[in-house]
């Protein structure tokens, strides 16, 4: 059946939300990732060490290209109070969370060449590819649609475990609380009503691109977690 166009949506879904059209164009991939095995698990403590290694590997090389992505969304924001929060979670990745990773390394044993420059998986240079995609874009709206995804996906999953998390493993719990907390959850609801807004405001061709970003984006996030459990 085809996906209505978001007037069509919201005339068959009063008081709809913009990002959740999106989030209905992306199904299957949308419910396939925020319900992946790999969530449960890490949500529970039981991912295995290997596949842990895996995800964490292929996951730190998004690291500059998402900075470079959130950059590009600063730069490209119209004004400063947009700005703001998307500078103040750049600098969560460029602390907290890389020092999670530098952690996790040493902990699952992951070599530093493997740290540096691993092969990737092709759901991982897809992802990459898409990023700097929408890196490039002088639109803002086609940045806020990845990095909606990029994050809203995580809250999804993460969330539920907010109370209920183990503590160990700490590469489990700690990667649960990154994307659980109250300051993440309020971080992806603004992305939310910014692309929502945005959303509103282009037309029919704008729309086809920005859902044509969000749902590539929640194909390779479903890939990206099937990966982890790949074994060359």
């Amino acid at each position: 059946m085809r996906m209505r166009d978001w007037p069509e949506y919201l005339a068959a879904n009063p008081g709809a939300r913009p990002t959740e059209w999106l989030r209905a164009c992306a199904e299957p991939e949308w419910s396939a990732a925020v319900g992946h095995r790999f969530g449960a698990e890490c949500n529970a403590g039981t991912v295995q060490p290997a596949v842990m290694r895996r995800y964490l590997v292929q996951d730190y090389q998004f690291i500059g290209t998402f900075v470079a992505l959130l950059g590009r969304a600063i730069h490209t924001a119209p004004d400063l109070p947009a700005r703001l929060p998307l500078g103040r979670f750049m600098g969560l990745v460029c602390s907290a969370e890389n020092t999670y990773f530098e952690r996790s390394f040493d902990a699952l044993g992951v070599a530093q060449a493997l740290r540096a420059d691993p092969p990737l998986s092709e759901p991982a240079r897809a992802f990459r590819a898409l990023m700097a995609e929408a890196a490039e874009s002088a639109r803002h709206v086609d940045q806020l649609a990845v990095l909606c995804v990029a994050e809203w996906v995580y809250l999804g999953w993460a969330r539920p475990a907010r109370d209920t998390r183990p503590a160990e493993p700490f590469w489990c719990a700690e990667w649960v609380d990154l994307h659980a907390s109250p300051y993440f959850e309020g971080f992806v609801e603004g992305l939310r009503t910014a692309l929502d807004r945005d959303v509103m405001a282009l037309d029919a061709v704008g729309r086809a691109r920005v859902r044509g970003l969000f749902t590539r984006a929640a194909e390779l996030e479903r890939a990206f977690f099937d990966s982890a459990y790949d074994v060359a």
